[in-house]
């Protein structure tokens, strides 16, 4: 069994410590690098002190010299992070497995011109759950092709700093290219005032953020008469960080390349 060498970026926060408490358990990979912002509190304490464990691995914030003999970095914090570690696990040779949402059309450039260079599995929601309702979702919107009004609506805790979540966006992307249409064209984004009768091909996004809720998102489709809803409910950080694990595994054996977890469980 080969073991995998793994950073993990963020590693005090929620998502961090989660991802912690699953890279110190797994027989396979060995926590390499906690990496944490300049300036937190955190830095020079044990990784093992955030999930009560035993860990002789100190939480730093010089990411270019933590990633030196690394394999792989797991990255679930904001778009302007990830993309300096990209530009380190460029120069390094290590792989990334990418779960931060909010990146730019340009931004998500830059991943896929360096995922000519190191392997990348970058994806907006790791769960396995979730991914499999993406080919749900796919499978309806193929079905129900006429006379269906689509929304999205997404709840997240109060924290969370971008919307739609990058889960939403991806719900709607998979649905748009079941049906042969361009999100950016039909997505409408919450309604106020006298908006006029829907267009037919438009894809509706409504977002909640509220107390500590996880994530849950919904895709309904509204005819005459029915209405179909495919729904996913994350109640723990647990199912993110476990399909990250999967992430790592699948990149084990990949030198380049740009994945999503499509590609990891199989489903495309």
């Amino acid at each position: 069994m080969t073991i995998q060498k793994i950073a993990i970026s963020g590693s005090a926060g929620r998502m961090g410590r989660t991802l912690l408490e699953v890279v110190t358990q797994a027989p396979d990979m060995q926590l390499f690098a906690a990496l944490e912002r300049e300036g937190s509190p955190y830095l020079d304490k044990g990784a093992g002190d955030l999930i009560s464990a035993r860990c002789d691995v100190n939480v730093v914030s010089d990411f270019a010299t933590a990633l030196v003999g690394c394999d792989q970095i797991i990255d679930f914090t904001r778009p302007e992070a990830t993309l300096a570690h990209l530009a380190a696990c460029r120069e390094h040779g290590v792989k990334m497995v990418i779960g931060t949402t909010g990146f730019s059309v340009e931004e998500k450039e830059l991943l896929r011109a360096a995922s000519q260079e190191i392997a990348i599995v970058f994806a907006p929601n790791m769960s396995v759950g979730v991914n499999l309702t993406f080919k749900l979702l796919e499978i309806a919107a193929q079905v129900l092709n006429e006379d269906y009004d689509i929304e999205i609506i997404e709840a997240h805790h109060r924290h969370k700093i971008d919307a739609p979540s990058g889960t939403a966006l991806r719900m709607g992307e998979v649905i748009a290219d079941a049906l042969h249409r361009d999100l950016e064209k039909v997505a409408v984004y919450g309604r106020e005032g006298v908006t006029g009768e829907r267009q037919s091909d438009t894809i509706g996004f409504s977002t909640i953020r509220a107390g500590d809720v996880v994530g849950e998102h919904t895709a309904m489709f509204a005819g005459i008469g029915e209405r179909v809803e495919i729904t996913h409910k994350a109640s723990s950080r647990m199912t993110f960080a476990m399909g990250a694990a999967r992430a790592v595994r699948f990149l084990a054996d990949k030198q380049n390349g740009l994945f999503d977890m499509q590609d990891v469980l199989g489903l495309r």
